[in-house]
Formats: structure tokens, C-alpha cells, sequence
């Protein structure tokens, strides 16, 4: 009888998830059958990129996700420089995109890029702001030593392709030594903004990019393109990523015409 009874509550389930299947039209899974209706794997690929290059790539994720739902980007934003130095430490990085072809041709020099991958893929152009009531009204960046700015807000030398582009051009213009005593430095282009958008710098450089991003400044002048080493960013993969295909998948995305266009619209030149 006990045995009966434990058996019985079994019997009747079973029966129970027949009826349900027979009125329902669905047939019973097994677990086998569960993981055969798996979703298709999906990659990861971590994507190194200039901070300038921020509020124009958060708008195409979406779009390479559905273009190509198998692929799932995680950005890593920061100054090329500091990226960089990241990779060349062994950072599990999938695609580097630079805003200068200096930091990709030390990775390159060190036989850290994949084969053939590196592109120039835009250009950008570097421009003098002010805060939005500032009531400076110069209109060319050899003016600034005219003026009595306590600061000037400019990317590191060092690191930073926005500040060593100023630097070439305050060069070049024969204004780094009179105005060496004012620069105030930012570890990446969005830094420098943010510094005149507060009020902390009177001016500073920054790609026009970030300008545009912007309500909270104007751009006071352009600087003159022959002033400094060409805006370029290139991108490339990196030799050791586990990811080649999904990387060059990316890439290839970018190259679109879709994603040009989103690209020109935050003010980026298509090479």
C-alpha cells in the first residue's frame, strides 16, 4: 500500500502534463530539446576608442547590435595616449581607434596590431572656445596674446592628440612661449571642455567635435590647418585578440554609410 500511494501522485502527474499538452497543441520538452532552441552564441569584443570619438559611437552601437545581434560592443573611452600604453601592458582589447596615427604607430612598431587591419577612418579639426557669455571676441588664435586670459585650457602634451596638435600649432604660430605660463592641462579632450564650460579656463582647444556637443560654449576661431600634423584617426585590430572576425565585423560596420553619415553629424570628416 505505501508503495502504491508514492507511486500513485507520479502516475497522475505525468497524466496531468499529457492533458495539458494535448489541449494546449504543444508538444512535452525534454531539457535536450531546450538547449537545441538555444539562442546563437554571442561575442564580446572590447573596443579601445578616443574620447573624442565618445557620443558618436554610443549612437552606432545600437545599430551594429542590430545589424548583427551575434556581436556585443563594450567601449573603453580615454585619451589615445593612455590607451596606448593600456594595450602595449597587455589589456584584453579587441580594436583600437585613435584620434592620431602617432599612438597606432608605436603599437605597430611593436607588432601589436593584426596584419593589414589598420584604416584611417575620419578627420577632425581643432578650434579655440570660450564660455557661451565670455565677452572675448577674437576671431583668430594669434589674437590670444592680445588678450589678458589668466588660462588656457589645452589637452597634455604628452598623451593627449588634441593637445599635441595645439602644441604644434601654438608652435608653429610662435605663441607656445609667450602663453606657456597660462596653459592649464587636461588628461583627455572632453577634460578641456569641460574646463571652459565651468568657467575654470577663460579658453581652450579642442576638436570641433566636442565643440558641437556643446551648448555651454562658442568657437571663437578655427585653427589654421597647416599649423599642425593632419587629424587623422585610424583604427586597427589588435594581433592577439580572440575575436578577429567579430573586430573586422565592427570595422566594416563603421565604414557604412550609415554610420558615416551618423559620423559627420557629430562634425567628424570622412577620409
Amino acid at each position: 500500500m505505501k508503495r502504491r500511494q508514492l507511486i500513485t501522485p507520479f502516475v497522475a502527474g505525468l497524466l496531468a502534463a499529457f492533458v495539458l499538452a494535448s489541449c494546449t497543441g504543444r508538444p512535452l520538452v525534454s531539457s535536450a530539446d531546450l538547449s537545441s532552441n538555444a539562442s546563437t552564441p554571442v561575442t564580446t569584443i572590447t573596443v579601445s576608442a578616443a574620447a573624442s570619438l565618445q557620443d558618436a559611437l554610443e549612437v552606432i552601437a545600437p545599430q551594429v547590435s542590430q545589424t548583427h545581434p551575434d556581436i556585443v560592443i563594450e567601449y573603453n573611452f580615454g585619451s589615445s595616449g593612455a590607451l596606448q600604453q593600456q594595450i602595449q601592458q597587455g589589456a584584453p582589447v579587441d580594436v583600437f581607434f585613435s584620434a592620431a596615427t602617432e599612438q597606432m604607430d608605436k603599437l605597430a612598431k611593436k607588432n601589436i596590431l593584426a596584419p593589414e587591419s589598420r584604416q584611417d577612418l575620419l578627420t577632425n579639426r581643432l578650434v579655440l572656445i570660450a564660455p557661451k557669455n565670455s565677452p572675448l571676441t577674437i576671431t583668430q588664435i594669434t589674437q590670444l596674446t592680445a588678450t589678458d586670459i589668466r588660462r588656457l585650457a589645452v589637452g597634455e602634451f604628452r598623451s593627449v592628440p588634441a593637445g599635441q596638435y595645439a602644441q604644434q600649432a601654438l608652435e608653429t604660430l610662435k605663441l607656445l612661449e609667450p602663453l606657456q605660463s597660462k596653459f592649464v592641462f587636461g588628461s583627455n579632450v572632453r577634460s578641456v571642455l569641460t574646463a571652459v564650460e565651468s568657467g575654470n579656463a577663460e579658453v581652450g582647444i579642442v576638436y570641433a567635435t566636442d565643440a558641437a556637443l556643446s551648448h555651454r560654449i562658442k568657437v571663437l576661431a578655427t585653427t589654421p590647418e597647416e599649423t599642425h600634423l593632419p587629424i587623422v584617426y585610424p583604427i586597427a585590430i589588435i594581433k592577439d585578440t580572440p575575436n578577429p572576425e567579430a573586430a573586422q565585423t565592427f570595422i566594416n560596420f563603421l565604414t557604412t554609410e550609415a554610420a558615416q553619415e551618423i559620423f559627420v553629424d557629430f562634425g567628424f570628416g570622412s577620409i
